[in-house]
């Protein structure tokens, strides 16, 4: 049945299922079906944190739990290596912590990897955070808190605030800022909630470096929808601060089936030189429909969910993208991250 002819119930169900068909025995989420040659049978950190977001705010906690067990079990897997790098500096890739698992035995996969990525760790932090906030806590036992204490560690010792990371697109290190706000965002939240030994200087640190590079994601890229993150689901930016991010990104990166991820991306990019033809990434508008209803745009918030139902293809799924100026999703469909934010931007939108 076509999208639109749907009531938003029967539509939410429906991306829920779509979910739910990435989930693994352990709880996790794939990023993409099971039977897919690019490799995104695997299970990422940020992207779990993503995808669980439909089911929060579908009330559904079960499913939640899970996940987060598991992404607490994968951190006590590696207990070790991460108290390690809570005494030590790191410097070499590997030594951080892994962006990707084994969805079954929670080990990391030991090929060539952007491994280095502030904002997975800080994403975790925030909402573990903010699920206390919520009196939906995911820490079992003091076994738990304990990981949460360590992760707070890690995070600081690896001085975030100025360290280089391969960032939300797991490319070159740089200092992004969407890194830096993800791990600032898990800081304060936990200082709010309180139980956490949380350093005031790290946060501050934090706070200075973001307004030192805002509005700019980065040295090399002006707009980049990573910094959607910063408004949603972080909320670290003051209004007039979102407000000059979604304007950027919007007037530089909006396409029709999506945004780009920064300007000149090379992945999946339509052009042989790789140089102007860039992916449309389905979950940008999904999230700019969040993001509108999130500043009481209610018509802008409606406009961009629209924009993002003409993505969904005839069978019902969300693409991770379509080609440049095409009809032509690639292979991760449907994406579990774009799943999901578009069934938040239904439940927030719509209903």
């Amino acid at each position: 049945m076509n999208e639109t002819g749907m009531s938003t119930e029967a539509r939410v169900s429906r991306h829920l299922d779509n979910l739910r068909k990435l989930v693994t025995p352990r709880g996790l989420f794939l990023a993409s079906d099971q039977a897919v040659t690019t490799g995104y049978d695997k299970a990422w950190i940020r992207d779990n944190v993503y995808e669980t977001l439909a089911f929060e705010y579908a009330g559904d906690w079960d499913v939640v739990t899970k996940t987060y067990h598991t992404l607490l079990d994968i951190f006590d897997t590696h207990i070790d290596k991460i108290n390690w790098a809570v005494t030590n500096k790191p410097f070499e890739s590997w030594q951080f912590i892994h962006a990707r698992f084994n969805p079954e035995t929670l080990e990391e996969f030991w090929e060539e990897w952007g491994n280095k990525q502030h904002d997975a760790i800080g994403a975790v932090l925030f909402k573990l955070a903010d699920f206390e906030q919520k009196g939906h806590s995911m820490l079992r036992n003091d076994k738990d808190r304990k990981t949460v204490q360590t992760l707070i560690y890690y995070i600081c010792n690896v001085e975030y605030w100025h360290d280089a990371d391969n960032g939300m697109w797991e490319e070159a290190e740089e200092v992004h800022a969407s890194s830096i706000g993800a791990v600032l965002a898990g800081l304060k939240k936990w200082q709010e909630v309180g139980g956490m030994d949380v350093d005031p200087d790290a946060i501050e640190r934090g706070e200075k470096a973001l307004d030192a590079l805002l509005p700019r994601e980065s040295e090399s890229k002006f707009t980049d929808l990573a910094q959607l993150s910063l408004i949603y689901p972080y909320n670290v930016v003051d209004h007039d601060t979102a407000k000059q991010i979604v304007d950027n990104l919007v007037y530089h990166l909006e396409r029709d089936k999506g945004v780009l991820r920064y300007r000149f991306d090379q992945y999946y990019n339509k052009n042989p030189d790789g140089y102007s033809e860039e992916a449309e990434w389905c979950f940008g508008l999904s999230w700019l429909a969040i993001i509108y209803k999130q500043f009481g745009d209610d018509i802008k918030a409606q406009e961009y969910l629209d924009k993002a139902t003409v993505t969904v293809t005839k069978d019902g799924k969300v693409p991770e993208l379509y080609f440049s100026n095409s009809n032509e999703a690639n292979e991760n469909t449907p994406l579990g991250w774009s799943e999901s934010m578009y069934v938040v931007a239904l439940q927030q939108v719509a209903r």
